[in-house]
């Protein structure tokens, strides 16, 4: 599956692992790559989902389209199929995602780590 990133501050992150590495750290840093690898390993995102790897799910609110895939404990990677809809014939022919970053939604605010 095709990477592609919400704006030029999230590629350049996800483009340059040393330099997320210095904002989020050695081990979330490790992490977010796997779940990339992972990603472009899937021929499309419904196989991706049925791998179950990061525990992925659909995400609501500001964030209906989206998807979160755990990181860590308490942080997602949120993509976002490029798809019209979410259905499981569209998820099927989905062979891009658009990486909006790193975030942890938990609690009453949003505090995006990437960027």
């Amino acid at each position: 599956m095709e990477l592609e990133y919400e704006n030029q501050a999230v590629a350049k992150y996800f483009n340059n692992f040393k330099l997320m590495k210095r904002q989020i750290g050695k081990d979330l840093t490790r992490n977010t790559k796997k779940r990339c690898d992972q990603l472009e390993a899937a021929a499309n995102f419904s196989i991706y989902l049925s791998t179950g790897l990061g525990k992925p799910h659909a995400l609501g609110g500001d964030l209906k389209g989206c998807y979160g895939i755990s990181i860590s404990r308490s942080i997602r990677l949120i993509v976002k199929p490029v798809v019209e809809n979410t259905d499981p014939t569209s998820l099927k022919k989905c062979d891009a995602v658009i990486i909006r970053g790193g975030v942890d939604y938990h609690g009453q605010k949003y505090e995006w780590l990437i960027p």
